[in-house]
C-alpha cells in the first residue's frame, strides 16, 4: 500500500512538472524579419527555425517571417529589435559594428581562407565574446549563419585586373568600412538599403554592387548585370539576433526551446548556403552573366591597395581585438 501511494505521488508530481512546463510555454508570435527572398539559404534557415520553434513548443511559439526587407533594410531592423517591434533578425555581423564597434573585424577583407575557418572562429570563444557585447545594446546573440564570400558584379565591363575597378559607381552595404574598402579600390561607393539595390541597378543609378553569388542569383541580378567577378573579397558570417526586449520576457523553458531551434537551423543553414554556393555560379553562367575569376597577381593587388583600410580600422576597432582574431584564425590553420 505504501509503494503504491509513493508511486501516486511521484505521478501525480511529474504530472505536475508537465503542467508547469507546459505553462512557461506561452501563446508566442516571433516575427523574424531579414534581407533575402523566399528560396535563398538566409530564408531556408529562417524557415527551419520556425518549424523547430514550432514542434519545440508543442505549437504554442510561432514564428512569422518577413523576407525580402519587407520590414525595412538591415539598420531599420535592428532598431526595431531594440524597440522591441520586431523580434529576430539575422544579417551580415559586419553591420552590428554600428552597435559594437568590435564586429567590424568580421568586415576585414581578406579575412579568411574558407568557410571551415570562419566557423571555427565564430562558434569559438572569439564569436561567443563579440555576441556577448550585444546584450548591452538591447540585442541578444544566438549564433551565427553563412551567406559566403563576396563577389563583385557591374553593367559597365569586365573587370579582369585591380585597376578595372576604378571608376565604377558600386553600391555597398551601410557600413563604413564597405565605403572605405571600395574608395581604396578607385570606386564610387554608394551606401544603400538592400531593398532598394535592384531597381538601382535596373535604371543604372549605380553600376554595380558585391554580394554572395547565392545572393546574385536568388535576387535575379543576372537580369540587370553583365559581369561577375569573383574577388572572394569578404567573406560574411551573420549574426542571428533577437530583440533583448524579447529575450527577458521568455522564460527558462522557452529560452531553451529558442536556443535549440537556432542551434539545429544554424547546422542546417550552413549546409544548405555552402551547397548552393557551389550551383550558383554554374546558374549564373546559364543566365548569361559574363564571369571573371582573377588570377593571384590581381588579387595581391587588391590586397595591397585595401591594406590602410585595415590599418584605420584595426586602430578603430582595437588592436587587441584584431590581435585575439588573428590568433584565433592562426589556431586553426596548425
Amino acid at each position: 500500500m505504501r509503494r503504491r501511494t509513493l508511486s501516486a505521488v511521484i505521478a501525480a508530481a511529474a504530472l505536475a512538472a508537465a503542467g508547469l512546463a507546459g505553462a512557461q510555454v506561452k501563446e508566442r508570435t516571433i516575427k523574424f524579419a531579414f534581407q533575402n527572398q523566399t528560396g535563398h539559404p538566409q530564408a531556408q534557415g529562417a524557415q527551419k527555425f520556425a518549424d523547430l520553434v514550432a514542434q519545440k513548443s508543442g505549437g504554442r511559439m510561432s514564428v512569422k517571417l518577413f523576407p525580402g526587407g519587407t520590414l525595412g533594410g538591415d539598420l531599420q531592423t535592428v532598431s526595431a529589435l531594440q524597440g522591441g517591434t520586431v523580434e529576430m533578425t539575422v544579417l551580415n555581423a559586419g553591420i552590428l559594428a554600428a552597435q559594437v564597434k568590435e564586429f567590424a573585424v568580421y568586415d576585414f577583407p581578406f579575412l579568411f581562407a574558407n568557410a571551415q575557418e570562419a566557423d571555427a572562429v565564430t562558434d569559438g570563444a572569439f564569436g561567443r565574446k563579440l555576441l556577448g557585447m550585444l546584450d548591452a545594446r538591447q540585442l541578444h546573440g544566438l549564433g551565427y549563419w553563412d551567406l559566403g564570400f563576396r563577389n563583385l558584379t557591374n553593367g559597365r565591363r569586365p573587370i579582369a585586373r585591380a585597376e578595372d575597378i576604378a571608376g565604377l559607381k558600386i553600391r555597398v552595404i551601410q557600413s563604413p568600412i564597405y565605403i572605405d574598402l571600395f574608395a581604396a579600390l578607385g570606386a564610387n561607393a554608394t551606401p544603400m538599403p538592400f531593398p532598394e539595390l535592384f531597381p538601382a541597378l535596373e535604371q543604372r543609378v549605380v553600376d554595380g554592387q558585391e554580394n554572395p553569388n547565392t545572393v546574385i542569383l536568388s535576387s535575379r541580378f543576372a537580369e540587370v548585370q553583365k559581369y561577375l567577378t569573383e574577388t572572394r573579397h569578404i567573406y560574411n558570417p551573420q549574426a542571428l539576433v533577437v530583440s533583448k526586449r524579447f529575450w527577458d520576457s521568455l522564460s527558462a523553458e522557452e529560452k531553451k526551446i529558442v536556443e535549440a531551434a537556432a542551434a539545429e537551423a544554424t547546422v542546417f543553414q550552413r549546409q544548405v548556403s555552402r551547397g548552393a554556393a557551389d550551383s550558383a555560379l554554374a546558374a549564373l553562367k546559364q543566365a548569361g552573366m559574363t564571369v571573371t575569376e582573377l588570377p593571384p597577381a590581381e588579387v595581391a593587388k587588391l590586397r595591397e591597395k585595401v591594406r590602410p583600410v585595415i590599418d584605420k580600422y584595426t586602430a578603430s576597432v582595437g588592436e587587441a581585438t584584431v590581435k585575439e582574431l588573428m590568433a584565433e584564425i592562426a589556431k586553426v590553420r596548425k
